[in-house]
């Protein structure tokens, strides 16, 4: 069971804000990568979105999801891998989107289908 990273803002006492690098998504194994105000200063975390055993995900402190707090040594190296990432991951996307706009045959069955909504509506 994935859990989304964005509402990850445990402890409430330590976490003001999440913006998320990298997130896989809801899949295996999926895991993301954030820059957190975390005790008022700006560091890296990372976490595991969770599993078939763990729908909270990995860490969790009592219960609640939360961050793992990457050291500062490595802060950088995790955050440029996650930003590779995430634009690999957009440029899988896009090209998907490419693909599909290319298939003639499956854009006009897209619009009839589309077409026979809009006469649903009325």
């Amino acid at each position: 069971m994935y859990h989304d990273p964005k509402t990850v803002l445990s402890p409430k006492e330590r976490v003001e804000s999440v913006e998320v690098i990298f997130d896989k998504g809801p899949v295996d194994f999926s895991w993301s990568v954030a820059r957190l105000k975390w005790d008022g200063s700006s560091v890296v975390g990372i976490r595991w979105n969770g599993d078939r055993t763990s729908t909270k995900g990995l860490p969790q402190t009592r219960g609640n999801p939360t961050w793992f707090v990457v050291p500062n040594e490595l802060a950088d190296a995790v955050l440029n891998a996650a930003r590779e990432w995430s634009r690999a991951k957009q440029d899988d996307l896009e090209e998907g989107y490419r693909l599909m706009a290319a298939d003639d045959k499956q854009e006009a069955e897209a619009e009839e289908w589309t077409e026979g909504l809009i006469g649903d509506a009325y």
